[in-house]
């Protein structure tokens, strides 16, 4: 099969991607908004396909040496992780968090945690309650600007979500994760970049007595910020002033998450309290 050549635009990136077979290319594109023929000059450079002598897929950055994946969940984690550390290079510019990112009356909102957290699962319900889509699992911030990025791929779920909050039908699953490709997630798409107004820290306790959010002291913000930096040493102070400015200009708290629905109400009446409605 020839080589099908797609592109992705990705916070002003360019990324040529060559796929030598049609696999590969259905889990890019259930992922990330592929493009074809893009009359610019690529900034990075990938083939992807399936080895020849096993089931294995592979993909290769540039002349790099290729990285096998033995199926298709671990052959999208492995380019995820590619293309975020390569993204971090090209924009050393962006100072980027571990979070979800969604949109609210033209401002943006970062859940941040490690993975694990459920952030990924909450930013999931937020959507069906009027949130608009930025990014799940990378929020690419400006600090000059204090304005966040829109990064455009699949949100990626580990486990089925609350009866309240069902998956369309036309979602990937593999054998470790479930991806709901951009064009299928409720309340929309959001165009970057969005001024941030808060961060709220995600703790998933599902034994709790319910949802509680709680507003941090800007140095524990601050602490917190520091700690889900992915470039942090790309930055003045070792990415530590960054992290001080991010506190000190945004509303900050911990959201200890439980009852999905109960937990989106709260963080309604939360961002309507922020808002001043």
């Amino acid at each position: 099969m020839p080589l099908d050549v797609l592109f992705l635009s990705v916070l002003g990136c360019t990324i040529r991607i060559g796929c030598q077979e049609a696999e590969t290319r259905r889990l890019l594109a259930a992922n990330y908004p592929l493009m074809r023929g893009i009359p610019k000059p690529a900034d990075l450079e990938y083939r992807v396909g399936i080895q020849k002598d096993s089931s294995a897929f592979f993909l290769r950055q540039g002349t790099e040496a290729p990285r096998i994946a033995a199926e298709a969940g671990a052959f999208l984690f492995a380019f995820e992780e590619d293309l975020t550390l390569a993204l971090q290079r090209l924009r050393r510019d962006l100072y980027f968090l571990h979070a979800a990112a969604l949109a609210v009356a033209g401002k943006a909102y970062l859940l941040v945690a490690p993975a694990g957290s459920g952030k990924s699962t909450t930013a999931w319900a937020l959507l069906h309650h009027g949130c608009g889509y930025l990014s799940d699992e990378l929020a690419p911030v400006d600090l000059r600007r204090l304005e966040v990025h829109a990064y455009p791929h699949a949100l990626c779920l580990k486990d089925e979500p609350p009866a309240a909050y069902p998956l369309p039908a036309g979602v990937l699953r593999t054998a470790r994760t479930i991806h709901i490709p951009p064009a299928q997630l409720p309340g929309g798409l959001r165009a970057g970049p969005v001024p941030l107004a808060a961060l709220f820290f995600i703790q998933y306790e599902p034994e709790g007595p319910g949802p509680v959010v709680a507003r941090l002291s800007k140095a524990e913000a601050a602490a917190r910020v520091y700690a889900n930096a992915l470039n942090p040493l790309a930055h003045p102070g070792e990415g530590l002033d960054g992290a001080i400015r991010l506190a000190q200009a945004t509303a900050c708290f911990q959201l200890t998450t439980a009852d999905l629905p109960t937990t989106c109400h709260l963080v309604q009446r939360t961002l309507a309290r922020l808002c001043g409605r």
